[in-house]
């Protein structure tokens, strides 16, 4: 860290790591198999979340230093939509290990641009049918919507993993 910190930019490192922590104590233990395991009605997996926490992450953070994607960056291709899928899961070859290095990577960027942009620049959303049209977001918001989509995910991961050994990562 750096000794110009500001108090705001402490607070949203300190909530996206928590968000983080409680992301990956889900996968904790867990071989490769297990993380891949979809043991409840839906299809997801706790591997599968993470890599798509990361993926969208990444996204944000994309936004954060170029705006939005002309188009909205939005396609709807049947690759396109498979590799959307392909997020919530874990393919042949992908191990926690790796599912995790990567994640912290993105962490890591993501980290850098809270020391690095100002909170207090917009972009205009990209035109897509969740988002009110000529909507704007800060950075800050940016950063808060990571965290609040980390979180959400993180639930989801929670029940994952109890379903499959009966860890609970609070109580």
């Amino acid at each position: 860290m750096t000794e110009n910190i500001t108090p705001e930019q402490a607070d949203l490192l300190e909530i996206l790591k928590t968000r983080r922590y409680f992301l990956r104590s889900a996968v904790e233990g867990l071989t490769d198999e297990q993380a891949a395991l979809t043991p409840t009605v839906s299809e997801l997996c706790v591997g599968g979340l993470i890599k798509h926490v990361s993926a969208t992450e990444t996204e944000w953070a994309d936004f954060i230093v170029r705006g939005p994607i002309a188009g909205g960056g939005m396609e709807w291709s049947e690759e396109a939509v498979a590799a959307y899928g392909n997020q919530f899961r874990m393919l042949d070859g992908e191990t926690v290990d790796g599912i995790l290095a990567a994640y912290d990577e993105v962490a890591a960027r993501t980290d850098a641009l809270v020391l690095s942009e100002d909170l207090d620049k917009r972009w205009p959303l990209p035109e897509a049918p969740w988002f009110e049209k000529g909507a704007t977001r800060s950075v800050r918001q940016v950063f808060l919507h990571v965290a609040a989509e980390t979180a959400h995910h993180s639930g989801h991961a929670d029940i994952i993993r109890e379903t499959i050994d009966g860890k609970k990562s609070m109580g």
